[in-house]
């Protein structure tokens, strides 16, 4: 149920959140999925390493995050780019989304420790 609860929460956020930023960012690069991937990666990581119990990390970890990231909508549009012939925004798509999701997830990590 904490699974489901989360997700609720996640998917929508996720949307709002995509959409918010495309509208100031426009369509040239997927900034509203960045966007999420890298604030779902931070959330994580802090979640993971901050351990919280079984609980929390259902309702955060697998709910909020799984419904709030999204991998699928990362490829999806990365392929599109390189089909519209911008290979070089998709480049720096791919790029950004691993150097700053790992980098976020690494911070929310650390962050999460630290109280321990």
């Amino acid at each position: 149920m904490l699974v489901a609860i989360g997700a609720a929460v996640g998917a929508p956020a996720r949307y709002h959140v995509d959409r918010w930023l495309q509208r100031r960012t426009g369509a040239g690069f997927p900034y509203g999925t960045l966007a999420v991937n890298v604030i779902g990666s931070f959330v994580l990581g802090l979640v993971v390493a901050g351990g919280p119990g079984a609980r929390w990390q259902a309702l955060l970890g697998v709910g909020f995050c799984g419904a709030f990231t999204t991998y699928s909508t990362f490829g999806y549009e990365t392929v599109r780019l390189a089909e519209d012939g911008a290979r070089t925004t998709a480049l720096v798509n791919v790029g950004c989304q691993l150097a700053l999701g790992l980098s976020a997830a690494a911070l929310g990590w650390w962050l999460g420790s630290l109280n321990r």
